[in-house]
């Protein structure tokens, strides 16, 4: 059904701003057809007010007007001729597109484990023999049975994790059994912070 004067969102222009709606960038469309620059100056400065009641909640900014001066210069493809309160050089950098992330595509022997436990599996490696070593080795090993746990390997984890980190450190690391089932891992107490309450028991 073909009805004049009824058209779609998707059949219009696609709106540079869409948070404005299609209103405001017409007003933009109107002022840079302006042939007067005084014409222009006046419309654009309407526009600007007409925004400014659309976003009150932003008045509190300290960039506010200027962001407001941004976007009219973005609706209109920086083709507004009109004298600028602010420098809208910067402005294009609002709709620049960030650069995508670079998805790390490092090769793990086991993929639930994930990357970082068999970095910790290669620190260990090059740790020398000690307590460190063997608290490392432990938080290492309680949360390779998590990730085993959820990859549902059951009550099996306790043998396959003392496995596995004895073949991913080369046989360096040889975990106890029955110290691994009976661990818990358990946060350092934190120290007291500083403050009345830390002086007033340091006083007594």
């Amino acid at each position: 059904m073909n009805i004049e004067g009824l058209d779609y969102n998707t059949e219009r222009e696609k709106l540079i701003l869409p948070e404005y709606g299609r209103e405001i960038q017409k007003m933009v469309e109107h002022a840079m057809a302006l042939t007067s620059r005084e014409e222009r100056q006046k419309c654009a400065e309407t526009i600007i007010a007409v925004m400014e009641r659309m976003l009150p909640h932003n008045r509190d900014n300290a960039d506010y007007k200027r962001k407001l001066w941004d976007h009219l210069a973005i609706m209109s493809d920086f083709k507004l001729d009109i004298d600028y309160p602010f420098d809208i050089s910067e402005a294009a950098k609002i709709t620049t597109k960030p650069q995508p992330m670079v998805y790390p595509m490092n090769r793990i022997p086991v993929r639930h484990y994930g990357h970082l436990i068999f970095k910790m599996l290669e620190k260990l490696k090059n740790m020398e023999p000690g307590q460190e070593r063997d608290d490392l080795a432990q938080i290492t090993a309680l949360q390779m049975k998590r990730d085993l746990m959820q990859w549902s390997h059951g009550a099996s984890s306790d043998e396959k994790v003392v496995a596995d980190m004895a073949r991913f450190t080369d046989g360096i690391i040889q975990l106890d059994l029955n110290a691994l089932q009976n661990a818990r891992f358990t946060m350092p107490a934190s120290k007291p912070t500083g403050g009345r309450k830390g002086k007033r028991r340091a006083n007594h």
